[in-house]
């Protein structure tokens, strides 16, 4: 089935759900009134959820309406935990040469940061910035979002956990990374809050697509209306069920807890393209022996989505413009 979050003057929206080929949508709120509070009780809700589902899908949902994107919120507003994974070697090997830094010795675990959780832009809505200096850089990511996962869960117990399947843009300052890295403590200000595509799925709507626990399909990015890239999602040395895993190693995951992939990346990335303006940077640097691609200016645009065999939109698309926190336009 299929989810998302509908507007409706609160922080946490109402949560709504939407037909396989996203053109219409019925209130779910007798359910669950927010999708944090559906995760939160999945196993009782989910049956009715699925049904209401059924319905639409049959024509039989009383009260359906047209789903409008631009009414949607980030099926999660905001959520209790936002974990970032590095799971594409690709994308950090490209990275590793660029800058002449010897492979990191990762003992057999997966890169993992903590980033903000208490804002997810939603798919259409206008990115502020303070500077467009400190190269402001979109990042195509997937993403997962987990009930609630018992601590030092295995992958194989922690796929279990894994209700629904999102879309993200992880938008990152670029310039004020290396700054923030060399202190050991992580990042605040180089990232930003994240944006999520209108419309979170369940695995067994991606058939499949839903592979070893991961999302065997192409996203296609654009930037101001240019094809950008158009990585798959299968080539993630760590597969969700083990980034769940890792996650719950010394903690229980609370329902609505969610983890990205990060930057998707394939090897053959000069046919494919990039899902991030620093990859295409580090393969011009390699090729040309210096960056070319500037990073993004307040009026760009950027666009990701995810498109099945019959050309259909699978999450809806993310669709944001960069714009000046000091402008009239925010």
């Amino acid at each position: 089935m299929k989810l998302a979050t509908l507007k409706n003057g609160t922080r946490d929206g109402m949560l709504v759900v939407v037909s396989r080929d996203l053109q219409l949508a019925v209130s779910a709120a007798d359910i669950a009134e927010t999708l944090q509070q559906a995760l939160e009780n999945w196993d009782d809700v989910a049956p009715f959820l699925q049904a209401r589902f059924d319905a639409l899908q049959s024509g039989k949902a009383d009260e359906a309406f047209p789903f409008e994107p631009q009414n949607a919120m980030a099926p999660l507003p905001r959520a209790w935990q936002w974990l970032d994974g590095s799971a594409f070697d690709s994308h950090g090997e490209l990275m590793d040469k660029v800058f002449g830094l010897a492979p990191m010795d990762r003992q057999g675990r997966p890169l993992m940061y903590q980033g903000v959780s208490d804002k997810f832009y939603a798919p259409t809505e206008d990115v502020v910035f303070a500077s467009q200096e400190e190269g402001i850089d979109f990042e195509g990511e997937f993403g997962v979002i987990v009930d609630e996962t018992p601590l030092g869960v295995s992958p194989a117990e922690a796929a279990s956990h894994i209700r629904l399947i999102v879309q993200i843009n992880d938008w990152s300052l670029r310039k004020l990374a290396p700054i923030e890295m060399k202190t050991g403590f992580g990042w605040v200000q180089a990232k930003p809050p994240c944006a999520m595509a209108p419309v979170a799925v369940t695995p067994d709507e991606l058939g499949d697509a839903w592979r070893n626990s991961r999302v065997v399909m192409d996203l296609q990015v654009s930037w101001n209306d240019k094809p950008f890239g158009a990585a798959n999602g299968e080539h993630m040395s760590s597969g969700f069920d083990e980034l769940v895993a890792h996650a719950a190693h010394s903690r229980t995951l609370v329902a609505g807890t969610v983890i990205g992939s990060g930057t998707v990346s394939n090897h053959n990335y000069r046919e494919v393209g990039s899902s991030c303006i620093a990859e295409r940077r580090g393969i011009e640097m390699m090729d040309l022996g210096e960056a070319k691609t500037a990073f993004m200016a307040f009026g760009d645009k950027v666009k990701m989505q995810v498109l099945d065999s019959d050309g259909q939109s699978v999450f809806g698309a993310i669709d944001q413009q960069v714009v000046s926190a000091h402008s009239n336009n925010q």
